[in-house]
């Protein structure tokens, strides 16, 4: 690739870190812009986690040092995803087609009506409310099926993280960015090793998003603990209707 391309892909990754770890959905920019610059599809989907996984260390190191208080709840999300991302990331190795981009779309249409009915939560607890134990066990369900979609996909896994984090695990919105980032930390490095060992990752494109993921992973995280949770809400909710129209219509 020459410089530009490696510039614009800097670029895009910033705004992608910056969009994922606020709402998600930024990899509905990085890898349209792969696609343009020549990259094969399925390669494209798994040279994007080479930035994902960038993005969220950033993220991760950030919120760790801040104080992460709940980090043995996002530990067992986590390992919780890790077979669904297994399945998922072997089936997205052979995935072809523009039939998930619809798919997506009305995922994140009925998340985005998920979102705009829930309660605004209560604000930054430091020490939460014990949850019951039927809820943490439909919240660790659930994430297998999170694993999955992030595995085989991983465009707009944030869509489908934040309502389960918030309605099912009673999480305010920076809590639940402090657990998607880590979540998506720990099952993201599984999926991205399947997708190397099949020869689905291109590692200087990937470097060059990974730079910008780093830099909006950063700034994205720093912004959620400085600015809270009106800021987090009003991003996820603009991302949304913008990438929903995005699929449907452009």
């Amino acid at each position: 690739m020459e410089i530009w391309q490696l510039l614009l892909l800097g670029l895009a990754g910033a705004v992608a870190g910056w969009i994922n770890v606020l709402a998600g959905g930024g990899s509905l920019l990085t890898v349209p812009i792969m696609l343009f610059l020549g990259v094969p599809g399925p390669v494209a989907n798994g040279t994007n986690r080479v930035g994902i996984l960038l993005q969220n260390i950033a993220a991760c190191s950030t919120f760790f040092h801040r104080g992460y208080p709940e980090w043995r709840l996002g530990l067992s999300l986590a390992v919780a995803t890790l077979p669904g991302a297994l399945v998922g990331a072997l089936m997205g190795t052979q995935l072809s087609g523009i039939w998930f981009e619809r798919i997506l779309a009305v995922t994140m249409t009925v998340v985005l009506i998920l979102m705009m009915r829930a309660p605004r939560s209560q604000s930054q607890q430091p020490n939460p409310p014990a949850l019951s134990r039927s809820r943490l066990i439909l919240g660790h369900v659930a994430m297998l099926g999170v694993g999955f979609w992030g595995g085989i996909i991983q465009v707009g896994v944030g869509f489908i993280l934040m309502p389960v984090l918030q309605r099912i695990l009673g999480c305010d919105l920076v809590r639940v960015n402090q657990h998607k980032v880590f979540i998506v930390l720990i099952y993201g490095t599984l999926a991205l090793w399947i997708f190397f060992s099949s020869g689905q990752v291109l590692w200087l494109v990937g470097l060059s998003l990974a730079v910008g993921n780093f830099l909006g992973g950063w700034l994205g995280a720093h912004m959620t603990l400085t600015r809270g949770e009106t800021l987090i809400r009003r991003v996820f909710i603009t991302v949304l209707v913008l990438f929903i129209g995005k699929l449907l219509f452009w």
